[in-house]
């Protein structure tokens, strides 16, 4: 199928960037190249976007997309992780503006095959990257039921964690699961009738929670956004979208991290242990879609979007 995929606060995302036409830009989840098309298009000259992203049909769709800005545009299939060594091996030290937009992707989650989706059956993949071995299917088959039942609390804050993992253990003592729909019956048979009721698709979270698990999602944003602020010239931007509290809390700690380092005790008149703080939040609260958008795009509704612009300054100076 055609990769698509809605970008989602596209307007107000490009807009917090501050395009500059000769700047270096780089998305580090390129996707379908919604955010990058829009992107590109403000850029002329020395200006240049790297686009980074894991998946093999987000590469072919957005280098077909973007094929008309020419070498304005370079695509690497890499994970953000690397965008330190992408950058080094384009000759590239600081970029003026990073965007991220986490989670899953619309023709992810709409592609049967890739076993993204709970709501049809399919091979438990799962897989961001199809060049990993290692599989969703893996993680339910293989990992213990402690193990399980710590993924799907942490990842999917599921209240009944410990039940689901019981009930995945129980199932796959009779066969392996190894379809969607398998690991959906083994939940469903676990969740209590009424919650199924009343609390929306029972495997919602535990999908959610292996998903981050197999492809390492909150480990990589939680060990990666500190060196990408760093990465900013001054008065570069990164702009951070995510879609559930546990992506969004790691956004708005290491933000506020990086704005405000000091670990002094407060009672100290000045700063002593020379920590610099390396920039400002611009969002003090995240920017939400707007109503025209949420009625037009349901996948849009727990999006959150947060920026953060680079200022070389000690902390404790000036911030406006």
């Amino acid at each position: 199928m055609e990769f698509s995929h809605v970008s989602v606060m596209l307007q107000e995302t490009v807009d917090k960037l501050c395009i500059r036409p000769g700047g270096i830009y780089v998305d580090g989840t390129l996707g379908g190249g919604g955010h990058s098309y829009e992107i590109a298009r403000r850029l002329s000259g020395a200006g240049r976007l790297i686009g980074i992203d894991q998946d093999g049909d987000a590469i072919e769709a957005a280098s077909g997309r973007l094929a008309e800005f020419g070498d304005l545009v370079t695509i690497v299939r890499s994970n953000y992780s690397e965008i330190r060594q992408v950058l080094e091996e384009l000759q590239i030290e600081r970029v003026d503006g990073i965007l991220l937009d986490l989670g899953v992707s619309s023709y992810q989650l709409d592609t049967r095959e890739r076993g993204f989706s709970y709501r049809e059956d399919a091979p438990l993949d799962m897989r961001m990257d199809q060049r990993s071995s290692r599989t969703a299917g893996d993680i339910v088959n293989g990992y213990s039921e402690r193990e399980l039942c710590r993924v799907i609390r942490d990842y999917g804050e599921e209240r009944f964690a410990g039940r689901i993992a019981r009930q995945i253990v129980l199932a796959r003592e009779q066969a392996p699961l190894e379809t969607t729909g398998q690991l959906c019956e083994a939940i469903r048979a676990a969740v209590p009738k009424k919650a199924q009721i009343t609390g929306g698709h029972p495997a919602k979270r535990t999908f959610q929670a292996i998903r981050i698990e197999l492809n390492r999602e909150l480990e990589v944003l939680q060990d990666t956004l500190e060196e990408m602020i760093s990465l900013l010239n001054e008065g570069g931007r990164i702009c951070v979208i995510t879609f559930h509290s546990l992506e969004d809390r790691i956004v708005k700690s290491l933000f506020r991290k990086a704005e405000q380092p000091c670990t002094c005790p407060p009672e100290f008149p000045v700063c002593m242990c020379g920590r610099q703080s390396l920039g400002v939040v611009l969002t003090k609260k995240p920017i939400l879609p707007g109503e025209e958008e949420l009625e037009q795009n349901s996948r849009s509704r727990s999006a959150k979007l947060r920026v953060f612009e680079r200022r070389m300054m000690q902390y404790g100076s000036s911030q406006t």
